[in-house]
């Protein structure tokens, strides 16, 4: 599947060719799932450059680090659900069930609940 994302005219078409509308609709999605990870990503170069120390040795590094790689994440993810459910539109098969939104949707929380711990505790110094 790999192969498919970086060349897909090397792939061989399975199926056939759904609706352009439908085509179209997967591309609009996986960009807004890069727009996340891009919006991770800058999130962490930011909390590198901009936060100050925090209560917890090195937290602020490790907020950088944790939403740069969740950016990474969100960005492979982005293009190996489009390459699969493109498939699944040529195949006609049902499309693919993800858990990935409800999982990044925890994470974000998770991480928030930390942050304003860390912050109420800085208030409280």
């Amino acid at each position: 599947m790999p192969l498919q994302w970086f060349d897909p005219h090397k792939t061989p078409m399975a199926g056939d060719k759904p609706d352009y509308r439908f085509s179209l609709a997967n591309e609009r999605t996986f960009l807004a799932w890069i727009r996340t990870g891009l919006a991770l990503i800058a999130g962490g170069l930011a909390c590198a450059q901009f936060l100050p120390p925090l209560p917890v040795d090195h937290l602020r590094e490790i907020i950088a680090v944790a939403l740069l790689l969740l950016g990474g994440v969100v960005a492979v993810r982005a293009v190996d659900h489009w390459a699969r459910t493109e498939r699944a539109m040529r195949l006609g098969t049902d499309l693919p069930r993800s858990r990935f939104p409800a999982i990044l949707a925890l994470i974000v929380a998770v991480g928030a609940v930390l942050l304003t711990v860390a912050v109420l505790i800085k208030a409280a110094q």
